[in-house]
């Protein structure tokens, strides 16, 4: 069953998920060789703990720890660890969750590791776009699948591959509610999309070939082939207005993005979609 937040339930929502957009922000000042990622998780889970929330992901089905931090090759879940050094060139995805008067915060970004590799730059660049034009196609009457066809075609567009394993979902009280938003397929099809609703839209996208598998550790996912993936999330509500991005960085700018393409005006979505959207 799907959910619809009233305008008291989004507003709760906006305060754990401006939380998850703060430590997001925060670790991207900590992210540099030679920083394990076990540094990354505990620093993570002191800043949501200090404003009186719980991470969500700890303990979830199991999961060891607050953040999951995926380098290179790895997809997603990758567990952080004391012993695990950053390295100049690499790329890092951060996912984080936390919970807090009730509802749930999700969000990722995947960051270089000082100087990256043009592909690798390319992969970055692709899959946040990907993400901003998945966005873009939230809006009320439209479907669950227009959000996955806008990932699918710019990622593809741009020689790169949209994982099938994993996907977005409907998101609340709980991590994980209905309905799951695939990064693939055509345009037109499952759940209308209704005011109110709340997705945690999240492309995972590979330089190589799509296929991914888990490790002997239960939770990393990695590409078959090796080749790099990289994941961006934000958590958006559907409102009569557009999307609202509940989980917008401060040093997050869409219009440089979506401009240049012709997507938006220069004022437009920057504004639209961080502001406090009104709902019925």
């Amino acid at each position: 069953m799907i959910v619809c937040k009233s305008p008291a339930e989004i507003e709760r929502m906006r305060a754990a998920n401006e939380l998850v957009a703060a430590v997001l922000t925060d670790l991207r000042k900590a992210i540099r060789p030679g920083v394990s990622t076990g540094e990354l998780d505990a620093r993570a889970e002191a800043t949501i703990v200090g404003a009186g929330a719980t991470p969500a992901f700890k303990g979830y089905h199991g999961y060891p720890a607050t953040l999951c931090v995926s380098i290179n090759d790895e997809v997603i879940h990758g567990i952080p660890s004391q012993k695990r050094l950053l390295v100049e060139g690499d790329i890092v995805s951060v996912d984080v969750g936390a919970v807090l008067d009730g509802f749930v915060g999700d969000s990722a970004v995947t960051f270089p590791v000082g100087a990256v590799s043009e592909r690798a730059a390319l992969l970055l660049r692709v899959t946040q776009e990907s993400l901003y034009r998945a966005i873009l196609a939230v809006k009320p009457g439209g479907r669950v699948s227009d959000i996955g066809y806008a990932v699918q075609r710019h990622v593809e567009a741009n020689g790169c591959s949209v994982v099938r394993e994993f996907v977005g979902h409907g998101i609340g009280t709980a991590m994980h509610e209905e309905p799951q938003v695939p990064n693939y397929g055509p345009p037109g099809r499952g759940p209308r999309l209704a005011e109110g609703m709340v997705l945690a839209i999240e492309p995972m996208v590979n330089l190589g070939r799509p296929a991914v598998r888990v490790l002997d550790d239960g939770w990393t996912a990695v590409t078959r082939d090796h080749s790099l993936s990289a994941h961006f999330e934000h958590t958006v509500a559907v409102a009569e207005e557009g999307p609202y991005v509940l989980t917008a960085r401060g040093d997050e700018r869409f219009d440089a993005v979506l401009a240049p393409a012709g997507l938006a005006a220069s004022d437009g979505v920057e504004t639209r979609w961080r502001k406090r959207t009104r709902l019925k």
